[in-house]
């Protein structure tokens, strides 16, 4: 018995009910999760899905704490946790500079400014019962943080050599405990030409390799070499270099890639690592969106 993935799904302009009814068919496949990106509008895709699936887990992966009050987002995730029976995981994290420098937004300092949001989420009155908090998380100090004040954490590109070191601050009662989320969001492309497949996800993670928290947490999974390339390539204003350094073992640590069976089997050392959820996240080499979903949906 292959066990099941959950899938992220963002819901893109002009395909919103195309992606609902996208969401309705993974729920009938079995699958154990829908994951909205921070990509559009993720609260208002779980908000629908509470209504248009009956079983599956769903959340947001993450949305930026910044972008909204912290009133509105307790309103807003204890409605869609009291609707859907307890089905949604409320995922948040500090995002990136460039995303919240797009926005006028200056972030502070990642860890105080995460433990004073659940404080002040958790302080909002007359909302309801609140939905389980999932922490964004890539280095060790988030990653014990959610497990202090979060109801679980969920990784982005994280490198699977390096999980079980990860989660080594995790006391095994809260790495055993079901109700505990343990997520990554892991960039996948089903081709039988590994190359073609290969080449779809370094293009996806080039923006990552760009962020310098990325960086930090990639040099600190063993890739210190490729990184610092990375960086000298960024200081020269060779961006076009970028790729160069994102080597086939680091992309196979990160992402997954090739024939279908490969990637079921690739799929099962993520759960191995400590992943209790992975999240694929498709790309497809001869498509967009959809092509990608039903790539990834007639593997399983």
């Amino acid at each position: 018995m292959t066990r099941m993935p959950a899938l992220s799904l963002a819901a893109v302009p002009g395909r919103r009910k195309a992606t609902i009814e996208l969401a309705r068919e993974i729920e009938r496949r079995g699958f154990t999760g829908i994951f909205g990106p921070s990509l559009g509008d993720s609260l208002a895709l779980c908000e629908a899905l509470a209504f248009a699936t009956n079983e599956i887990t769903f959340g947001t992966s993450i949305v930026p704490m910044y972008f909204r009050s912290v009133e509105d987002f307790a309103a807003t995730a204890s409605f869609i946790h009291e609707v859907s029976d307890g089905r949604f995981r409320f995922g948040v994290g500090v995002s990136h500079a460039p995303a919240l420098q797009a926005r006028g937004i200056s972030a502070g300092k990642p860890l105080a400014d995460t433990r004073q949001f659940v404080e002040d989420l958790k302080a909002v009155p007359r909302v309801g019962e609140l939905a389980p908090i999932v922490l964004a998380t890539l280095r060790k100090k988030m990653i014990a943080l959610s497990e202090e004040i979060g109801d679980g954490m969920v990784f982005a590109n994280g490198a699977r050599s390096h999980m079980a070191e990860s989660l080594s601050v995790v006391s095994d009662a809260t790495r055993n405990d079901d109700n505990f989320f343990i997520g990554d969001m892991i960039p996948t492309c089903i081709n039988d030409d590994i190359e073609a497949a290969a080449a779809v996800n370094r293009k996806t993670l080039t923006s990552y390799a760009m962020l310098p928290n990325y960086r930090n947490y990639w040099k600190e999974a063993g890739y210190v070499e490729e990184m610092e390339g990375i960086e000298k390539a960024l200081a020269n204003g060779e961006r076009d270099r970028i790729p160069h350094f994102l080597t086939d073992k680091w992309l196979a640590d990160t992402t997954l890639f090739g024939p279908a069976s490969h990637v079921r089997e690739q799929i099962e050392a993520w759960f191995d690592a400590g992943i209790k959820t992975p999240i694929l996240v498709p790309s497809s080499a001869n498509g967009g969106q959809m092509v990608a979903f039903e790539e990834l949906l007639s593997i399983f």
